[in-house]
């Protein structure tokens, strides 16, 4: 009975988002619509156990562990939950660094948590999920240097460091800023792990972005995964059966905050994506603290489920509107500007498939693409210290016209 329940809930995911690849173009949905949309929300909000409404108006859910969305997901009928990773791997940090010394790690800027046996789940608004499924709609995946058929596309636009070598997980330091967006537009920064191709792609992401009636347009932390190359599973954050949630303090989707500002101080998220030795689970850490994992069962064996290939890190940003102004990427200056001004991603680092050891990607082992040079630029750059010797700068004003 539950398997046919949960085939039914994902077929209404797979429906809701056709309706708004059809109507992408409009924001007010029909009635009708409205009304699938909203019997949607009321699955994605499990009944909370306590809840806290924030200062920034958006609403935290205490969930019971076993009864979160997750589970939802077919493959995860009888998942046992992974508490915590078997092991952190060690991602060593070099105190010694002139730059690193300005910049300061994100944290949680009010002082949630919630009781033993809970997680903690931001709960998704009815614009929100409206949003987040547009974004769907309107393909929500990186291309890479390699990928020509999509290089011509004048909406998408990347600059981001790519790593070709397999490997179990990435981190990197994302510095955090508040790029503005209009309408049918985002700005991210986000680091990737990937296998596969097309649509046999496998990967997850993980970063803030900036989208339009998400977090009052201000940036957000987020992930996404997707098993098949985006074409039936895709999703963001917890708004969907897949990823589950194991910490009671750190929400998905909640405001990256503080962010970083023009040569003032500089903030950053220390995002870590990689696969558990032991169970195969995909772990998602801030810092060292799990937030959740993506279970093994979720990925086939020719992708996810025995490491990654490849890794991004860098910057995107997304305009729906042709013969339109692009929108700002980063802080909005390009990477000459250099510490400070333009937007980085230090501390770059990867866990080596060959030798399972943790090693910085060299320079010379890093392709930079930036599809749109004229808008948005990546470069490497390095500095004092082990975080700075394998970093990237990256982004650009926007404000060109792509036809």
């Amino acid at each position: 009975m539950r398997s046919c329940t949960n085939k039914l809930i994902l077929l209404t995911f797979y429906t809701i988002t056709l309706i708004l690849v059809t109507e992408s173009r409009r924001t007010i949905p029909l009635k009708k619509e409205k009304q699938e949309l909203e019997k949607l929300l009321n699955h994605i909000n499990k009944p909370a156990i306590k809840s806290f409404q924030t200062k920034h108006g958006y609403i935290l859910d205490c969930i019971d562990i076993q009864k979160q969305l997750a589970f939802d997901h077919p493959s995860l009928k009888n998942h046992s939950i992974q508490l915590k990773p078997t092991t952190i791997p060690k991602w060593t940090r070099d105190k010694i660094t002139s730059q690193k010394s300005s910049s300061l790690p994100f944290r949680q800027d009010e002082d949630i948590s919630c009781p033993l046996g809970t997680v903690i789940i931001k709960r998704t608004t009815l614009e929100e999920l409206i949003q987040i499924q547009r974004m769907k709609s309107l393909g929500f995946k990186y291309t890479t240097s390699e990928d020509n058929n999509v290089l011509n596309m004048t909406s998408r636009h990347f600059a981001i460091a790519e790593y070709y070598k397999d490997n179990y997980g990435a981190t990197g330091n994302i510095n955090i800023w508040d790029p503005p967006v209009e309408p049918d537009q985002f700005s991210l920064a986000s680091i990737y792990v990937e296998n596969g191709l097309r649509n046999n792609l496998q990967s997850i992401s993980a970063g803030w972005i900036v989208s339009p009636k998400l977090n009052q347009n201000h940036s957000g932390l987020f992930t996404y995964w997707t098993a098949d190359g985006h074409e039936k599973t895709g999703c963001y954050n917890t708004v969907c059966p897949g990823f589950v949630q194991v910490s009671s303090k750190s929400a998905l989707g909640t405001l990256a905050k503080p962010v970083s500002t023009y040569g003032g101080e500089q903030y950053y998220l220390e995002a870590i994506i990689y696969q558990d030795n032991v169970t195969g689970n995909w772990w998602f850490l801030l810092k060292n603290e799990p937030v959740g994992y993506w279970p093994r069962s979720l990925f086939h064996v020719d992708g996810l489920a025995n490491g990654a290939s490849r890794v991004f890190w860098g910057g995107e940003v997304f305009n729906a509107v042709r013969q339109s102004t692009n929108p700002i990427m980063g802080s909005g200056h390009f990477p000459q500007e250099g510490f400070k001004k333009a937007a980085f991603v230090n501390g770059l680092k990867v866990i080596d498939r060959e030798v399972e050891k943790i090693r910085s990607p060299p320079t010379k082992d890093l392709i930079l693409f930036a599809n749109t040079p004229k808008c948005y630029k990546v470069e490497t750059k390095s500095g004092v210290g082990e975080e700075w010797s394998s970093a990237i700068y990256y982004g650009g004003p926007g404000g060109c016209i792509i036809t």
